[in-house]
């Protein structure tokens, strides 16, 4: 028999559920959702996994897209993670963008999933163009506190811990690396109360030396070219990174496929 407190689990969310930059040895994206499921098969062997996820969508398009098919997979654990690509564009209607998040979590709540969300940590501390951002950053994590709190969902309140660490960064700056997936994952283990979870998850990595000036302009020089450039030109042509891009998961399966 399962020990597992969850059985069928879907993730909804853009790229931080699908799994940037987290790979597999084969190169496909792995990601906290991935490494949560893991661990709840770890528990028993008959959870069944769905990952919606596509990178790049703004959270109309996940409600639209990704809600009633996961509704129609009757999940007992759903995350909704998302906003993020709306919150950074230079204008945005956060009770739009609120609006939308919590349609999706109260029609999972309604049907009886248990729905995980996260805060956002203020990404102005890794990426210093991000600055005019900041403060619809922590106006959003506000609104999500509140829908979390409405509708008894489940919340890894990552903005808490001010976990904005350029360590735990994939170098594109917005998406965790293979280290913060881990962190994710073990955050939202906890927050779900699962066996052997502990909160080391939020211990802050040993003080960085500050590199020299020139070094600094270096860095954000080749930042801009590489990611900047490209993210900006992407935004005016009218495209998304997850342009024909299709769930990596699109149905509920086993966790480890045989």
């Amino acid at each position: 028999m399962s020990t597992a407190p969850y059985l069928r689990y879907v993730a909804i969310g853009d790229s931080t559920t699908e799994g940037l930059e987290d790979r597999y040895p084969d190169g496909g994206f792995r990601g906290w959702a991935d490494r949560l499921a893991e661990r709840l098969d770890a528990l028993g062997a008959d959870v069944r996994y769905a990952n919606l996820a596509i990178r790049g969508r703004k959270v109309a398009r996940i409600s639209d897209e990704q809600l009633e098919p996961a509704l129609a997979m009757a999940p007992d654990l759903a995350s909704v993670v998302g906003g993020i690509n709306d919150i950074l564009r230079p204008k945005v209607d956060l009770d739009h963008v609120a609006g939308h998040i919590e349609r999706m979590v109260a029609a999972l709540r309604a049907g009886g999933a248990t729905v995980l969300m996260m805060t956002y940590p203020d990404p102005a501390k890794v990426m210093p163009v991000a600055r005019g951002t900041s403060h619809r950053v922590l106006a959003f994590d506000d609104a999500l506190r509140e829908i979390a709190a409405r509708h008894g969902a489940r919340l890894v309140d990552l903005a808490h811990y001010g976990t904005a660490d350029a360590r735990l960064l994939h170098p594109d700056r917005l998406h965790a690396n293979s280290e913060g997936h881990r962190r994710i994952a073990e955050a939202a283990a906890e927050t779900l109360g699962l066996p052997g979870a502990t909160a080391g998850w939020h211990d802050p990595l040993p003080s960085a030396k500050q590199a020299p000036i020139p070094a600094v302009v270096a860095r954000e020089v080749a930042w801009t070219a590489t990611y900047l450039v490209p993210w900006v030109g992407r935004r005016l042509r009218g495209r998304s990174s997850g342009d024909g891009v299709a769930p990596k998961r699109p149905r509920l399966m086993p966790v480890h496929p045989g």
